[in-house]
């Protein structure tokens, strides 16, 4: 069985959507054991317009997707799994909430992520 080290959620937002992302990443980060990283106007890597990033452990899955879902605001939302497999994780493993962004998987390799894409473990 793949071995799933956490998840990432990327929240995909326009130029006018902007105001929504922010507070949107501002609620997360009050309501979640979580930092979501910063708002990335620019593309970057296979996220071909501007997005954040919430990652976090696969124990959190059950309360931030759900809670996501309901409260997304109408930004379209890629979450998948954290595994040895990028590309993978982005496409055959990915779950959309409202409309799939069509992401370049050229960018990407068949490997695992670096420690910093990686939710923080929490002490035992």
């Amino acid at each position: 069985m793949t071995r799933v080290t956490g998840y990432h959620a990327h929240v995909y937002y326009g130029p006018a959507d902007r105001p929504v992302a922010e507070r949107l990443r501002q609620i997360i980060a009050s309501n979640f054991a979580i930092n979501p990283g910063a708002l990335n106007d620019d593309p970057r890597g296979p996220h071909p317009i501007s997005q954040f990033n919430v990652t976090f452990r696969a124990d959190q899955f059950q309360a931030i997707v759900p809670w996501l879902m309901l409260n997304r605001d109408g930004l379209d939302i890629l979450v998948h799994p954290l595994t040895d497999d990028m590309i993978d994780d982005h496409s055959v493993h990915a779950m959309w909430l409202g409309t799939p962004v069509k992401l370049k998987l050229d960018h990407m390799q068949r490997t695992g992520y670096r420690p910093e894409q990686l939710p923080e473990v929490q002490p035992a």
